[in-house]
């Protein structure tokens, strides 16, 4: 871990973040899935969120998913079913992160999308469904 040293790094260090992150993967703490799965989720009934801001969710959005800019969710989790498990979506993978643990910390089964709408817009861009696609080093 990096020792949090004001002149050379913040607090919330990208590099600690991403590291928080890859190790709440591995210890399971953090659920994750895949673009690929969008179809048989819907199917499923799950809920499909998108917490980016307004003017991001403007610009584009992946059909089919709810919207709640992550600022507003602790206010806004009344709008979500308990029952159903949340597949949480955001610009690169942060926000969504940080929102499935504040989803987890309430109770509810959340699981965060690898690699964010812009990693979507990238393989999804030729029309074709999304197959397998996964970020850099992101294994099933």
């Amino acid at each position: 871990d990096l020792a949090y040293a004001p002149p050379y790094s913040s607090a919330k260090d990208p590099v600690n973040m991403a590291g928080f992150m890859i190790e709440n993967v591995a210890a399971g703490l953090m659920k994750q899935a895949g673009y690929d799965e969008i179809p048989a989720l819907r199917s499923a009934g799950a809920t499909l969120l998108d917490v980016r801001t307004e003017a991001e969710w403007d610009r584009g959005h992946i059909d089919g998913f709810v919207h709640i800019p992550l600022d507003e969710l602790r206010d806004r989790l009344g709008e979500l079913p308990a029952s159903a498990p949340v597949y949480v979506t955001c610009q690169s993978g942060l926000r969504s992160y940080v929102a499935c643990r504040m989803l987890a910390q309430h109770g509810f089964d959340a699981y965060n999308f690898r690699g964010g709408y812009g990693f979507y817009r990238v393989v999804a861009a030729d029309g074709e469904p999304v197959r397998c696609a996964r970020p850099c080093g992101a294994e099933r």
